[in-house]
């Protein structure tokens, strides 16, 4: 008889969030992979389980994977956690939910506490119409800029996390880049030391200076929106990219690529530019 592999999630903080039903399935589980075995048998005590463990982490997920299918097709339900939240968000898990639909193992994931959506709602910058998670900052100071500048692009609040230590240098360059952007810095959430600090990123900037403590999880909001375009006078920028023989849709693109204005606005006016030259 074929097993199963239960993804559940796990709490981020505390103890006491997490499910009734997760407890049941920790209790119920004849394996439990997870990142570190000494963090979750803490939570196995809590839940009241006495389930074997096994480590399951980044470095050894792939190799992992495949004997915790061999285990599953042999009859063992188990449970996928890590060390905190969703398994496969920012954590590992990916390869051996993959490993085990590959299998055609039935696969069920418990919900549970996740410090995206919770530092995304405590930020106060969520927008109800949806957010990206980017996982951990870069690293190098030129990646960081083309980050940023990549960000610029989207609409949606970012949610990211980020090592305590670089939290400092995080902002800098973010006030560097944008120094009006709304900006909150989510640290120790649901833990006794929880703080969420909100702010613009220059004034983060000044405020945080130190290495933070504990897990951090940032949010920035999307830029301002700009200025209404002024389609007139883009329309007579646009007038000498069309004798030089750009299309109207290139010549867009090329005042969208520059930032002077939306791509759809850009292109009503380069329509409009197209018109002035042959009426001229």
């Amino acid at each position: 008889m074929t097993g199963s592999l239960v993804v559940v999630a796990t709490p981020i903080g505390t103890l006491d969030d997490l499910s009734p039903r997760a407890a049941a399935a920790l209790r119920e589980a004849d394996l439990v992979a997870c990142e570190d075995t000494r963090r979750t048998a803490v939570l196995l005590r809590h839940a009241g389980s006495t389930a074997p463990m096994v480590p399951s982490r980044q470095h050894n997920e792939a190799a992992r994977a495949a004997d915790l299918v061999r285990r599953m097709r042999d009859g063992a339900r188990v449970v996928l956690v890590s060390d905190a939240g969703m398994p496969g968000v920012s954590d590992p898990g990916t390869r051996v939910v993959a490993a085990a639909l590959g299998a055609d193992i039935p696969v069920t994931v418990i919900p549970g506490p996740g410090a995206v959506e919770t530092a995304l709602v405590a930020s106060g910058l969520a927008t109800g119409m949806g957010y990206a998670l980017v996982g951990f900052a870069p690293r190098k100071a030129a990646e960081t800029q083309r980050f940023l500048a990549r960000l610029d692009t989207w609409s949606d609040p970012v949610v990211m996390f980020e090592s305590p230590r670089r939290v400092p240098a995080l902002l800098t360059a973010i006030s560097a880049h944008d120094p009006e952007r709304r900006v909150a810095v989510c640290r120790e959430l649901t833990k006794v030391h929880e703080e969420v600090l909100r702010g613009t990123a220059r004034e983060l900037a000044d405020q945080i200076r130190e290495p933070l403590r504990g897990e951090v999880a940032v949010v920035i909001a999307p830029p301002a929106e700009p200025p209404p375009a002024n389609e007139d006078a883009l329309a007579h920028a646009i007038v000498p990219m069309l004798s030089a023989g750009m299309s109207p849709a290139r010549a867009a693109d090329v005042v969208a690529a520059l930032g002077a204005a939306p791509r759809n606005a850009a292109y009503r006016a380069a329509l409009a530019a197209a018109a002035m030259r042959d009426s001229a």
